[in-house]
């Protein structure tokens, strides 16, 4: 993965989960890496130290675009330009639309859609100047089909692939791209506490609950691994991908096919 070598990737969301892996690949291919994500300092910690390299973690507010702004401004200052972006913060909540609480709405259009317009935005003057950019949306199977009680979700994450076409297109006769990533269920602890609810809803076993739960959607009965998301961001960044733009690629065991 020479392509990415000493690169400036900035991976948001990747305390835990789907972006843990994909940042410390990018630190595995030789990328020099900044995080975004939750947790408490203790977490924190650990993720950059799996991470490894010389990772360094900001701790930006994904729902403020004022601090989403100024995180790039700052990184950009103390790292670089961001080369490499990997939009893949990601809130979630669960309800009919009618009871839909207005503020959760709002946070997860903010941190699930708003935040990677912001940090695109800010990150492609420097992109044009250098000729080169790769910008990951990690979308979901959400971002393609609907389910219910998921309106702010499945909102959002159609709204992050309309945004991805929108970049690639106004990116295409550069060298950038822009493209995204729709996983199905991936075992990731937003996808457990759903596991947890089915389990407690229909006083079941945890085991019983994540069967029914891939039954019900995913014909392969497989969950995704974190680490399969990122083998496919790292090809997305290597020789291979470099006339790819705008693709949608469904990770998803087969949920989407017609």
């Amino acid at each position: 993965m020479n392509a990415i070598a000493g690169k400036h990737a900035l991976v948001t969301g990747a305390t835990s989960g789907i972006g843990l892996a994909i940042a410390t690949a990018l630190a595995s291919a030789g990328a020099r890496v900044t995080i975004t994500g939750l947790g408490d300092a203790k977490q924190i910690a650990a993720a950059l130290q799996t991470i490894g390299g010389t990772a360094e973690h900001h701790p930006a507010d994904m729902r403020e675009p004022e601090q989403t702004r100024a995180m790039m401004r700052d990184i950009t200052t103390r790292a670089g330009a961001v080369e490499i972006l990997v939009n893949n913060a990601g809130i979630q909540h669960t309800a009919r639309t009618e009871d839909f609480p207005p503020d959760k709405w709002d946070a997860i259009l903010a941190v699930n859609l708003s935040s990677a317009f912001h940090t695109a935005a800010a990150a492609l003057p420097a992109m044009r100047e250098r000729n080169y950019g790769r910008i990951i949306n990690i979308a979901s199977v959400h971002g393609l089909v609907a389910s219910k009680e998921k309106a702010a979700y499945v909102a959002a994450k159609h709204g992050l692939i309309g945004l991805t076409k929108v970049i690639a297109l106004e990116t295409a006769e550069a060298d950038i791209t822009c493209n995204a990533i729709c996983p199905g269920w991936v075992l990731t602890p937003l996808i457990q506490a759903q596991i947890d609810t089915i389990a407690a809803t229909r006083s079941i076993p945890a085991e019983a609950a994540a069967e029914a739960l891939l039954r019900e959607k995913e014909p392969s009965r497989r969950f995704t691994k974190p680490e399969d998301i990122a083998a496919a961001v790292l090809f997305l960044l290597s020789p291979a991908g470099d006339n790819i733009t705008g693709a949608r690629l469904a990770m998803d065991g087969g949920w989407t096919l017609p």
